[in-house]
């Protein structure tokens, strides 16, 4: 009975949402998926014409064995903003599929695709994990096109990186400024890789990561820079440093945030060893400001730190705690166009989207401090999300709906009003311009 009138609250919540869609969002594209998908990236940037720009979309399908686990590539046509009219943005059918995305290539994954992360360097290159120890690294526009259908053969991966000890299955970070490649997993390890040593090994010199995993012979390996040892369970996730290839920082389910210095060792460097009340399942490093580290839990909330204010013996409080999530937080992220601005995702089904130079200011009556925006366009937990870098306010998320509906997943682009992020003083000129405009339209006396 309670199971039945969660599920009725959790559409009512949906059909509300779905009702004020042309009035919150700039455009909204909703794409089922006939498998759920635990990952969703955007990719590099194709095509640019006067009202959308075409890019590239990686995504999973994770399936139930009548046919092979696949790694998608597709096209995205992203239109731009202010361009998309209201009642196009409304009408769209929960069970169908978006002319907005189309799919261009598929890889068949030895095994599910738990989570995927594109090389900043080149975003062609792709780094995945399974329910596996090792890494894969695929070159997209290398791999073939391939047919998911049953008893089809496994794509081969460009290189496989190896150092865990244990499965690996979810944290996953790639480095933005060279190509290195950082994952944890239950062995309780943080392992380190970085490409330039494969490239070393392939020419003797070091040059363009993707060349030299283009050019890779069969069943490539790499073994790891440092295996990290700090953690007493599995490591959920990892991040770098947005300004170093050595310092970087990992969340597991000991409750722990640790940072890392691979200049000083394979030790901690800090270790907070009560970063939140439960496992801790997600961390980003902001790009922007390296003092501020986020955090996601299963304790339902988001927490902020500030490095400078964390010692080595692991004493330090969060900046702030964010509260609002009625579910596990799975996924955390900053936005790339503004420092103070964040998104969160979680098992409640919502993203989130925060700015904590509001916290302290005057919200909308009753909303938790720093939320200024909630999307609520999807009917089940909410597994990955991706900010647009080419169009920073633009979203990509997915989720997996088997519970709720016994479908597959939920793949949704979206862009919020920017009356909703713009500066107040800004928003309100505007829309008295925009007052003044539809007076002078009107019956003339």
């Amino acid at each position: 009975m309670k199971e039945r009138e969660r599920e009725r609250g959790g559409m009512g919540k949906y059909s509300a949402w779905k009702s004020v869609v042309p009035i919150l969002y700039d455009w909204l594209a909703n794409h089922n998926l006939v498998w759920p998908s635990l990952s969703c990236r955007w990719g590099p940037l194709l095509e640019q014409s006067k009202h959308k720009n075409r890019q590239r979309l990686y995504l999973s399908e994770q399936t139930d064995g009548s046919v092979p686990n696949t790694l998608v590539i597709a096209n995205c046509d992203v239109v731009k903003p202010k361009v998309a009219a209201a009642e196009h943005i409304s009408q769209f059918n929960e069970e169908a599929r978006s002319p907005f995305v189309k799919k261009y290539k598929t890889i068949i994954h030895p095994g599910e695709v738990n989570r995927i992360r594109e090389l900043p360097q080149n975003k062609n290159i792709v780094a995945t994990h399974t329910d596996c120890p090792q890494v894969l690294i695929w070159d997209m526009e290398a791999q073939p096109n391939r047919y998911a259908n049953l008893g089809a053969a496994e794509s081969r991966a460009d290189l496989v990186l190896t150092g865990h000890a244990d499965n690996a299955e979810f944290a996953l970070a790639m480095c933005p400024t060279e190509p290195y490649v950082l994952s944890g997993g239950k062995d309780k390890y943080v392992v380190l890789w970085s490409i330039h040593d494969h490239i070393s090994t392939l020419s003797g010199e070091s040059t363009n990561a993707a060349e030299s995993i283009v050019k890779t012979a069969d069943n490539a390996t790499l073994g790891p820079r440092g295996i990290f040892q700090g953690h007493t369970d599995t490591v959920e996730d990892v991040q770098f440093c947005p300004t170093s290839t050595q310092e970087f920082c990992s969340v597991g389910d000991d409750s722990c945030l640790i940072l890392w210095d691979a200049r000083v060792g394979t030790d901690p460097t800090v270790k907070v060893e009560k970063a939140h009340n439960a496992d801790v399942h997600c961390v980003d490093w902001n790009p922007h400001d390296e003092n501020f580290i986020l955090t996601g839990s299963a304790d339902y909330s988001v927490c902020m730190f500030d490095r400078r204010k964390l010692t080595s013996d692991g004493v330090g409080s969060p900046v702030h705690k964010f509260e609002e999530h009625k579910a596990p937080v799975l996924c955390v992220q900053w936005c790339p166009d503004k420092p103070s601005v964040f998104g969160s995702s979680a098992e409640d089904g919502c993203v989130n989207i925060w700015d904590y130079e509001q916290v302290g200011k005057q919200m909308a009556p009753n909303a938790a401090p720093g939320l200024f925006f909630k999307h609520c366009g999807h009917r089940d937990k909410v597994v990955d999300f991706h900010w647009n870098v080419y169009d920073p306010w633009t979203i990509v998320s997915v989720s997996d709906d088997v519970e709720t509906t016994s479908g597959g997943g939920t793949l949704q682009i979206w862009r919020m009003s920017d009356l909703i992020y713009r500066p107040r003083d800004e928003v309100l000129t505007e829309l008295e311009e925009f007052k003044a405009h539809v007076a002078g339209c009107g019956p003339k006396a």
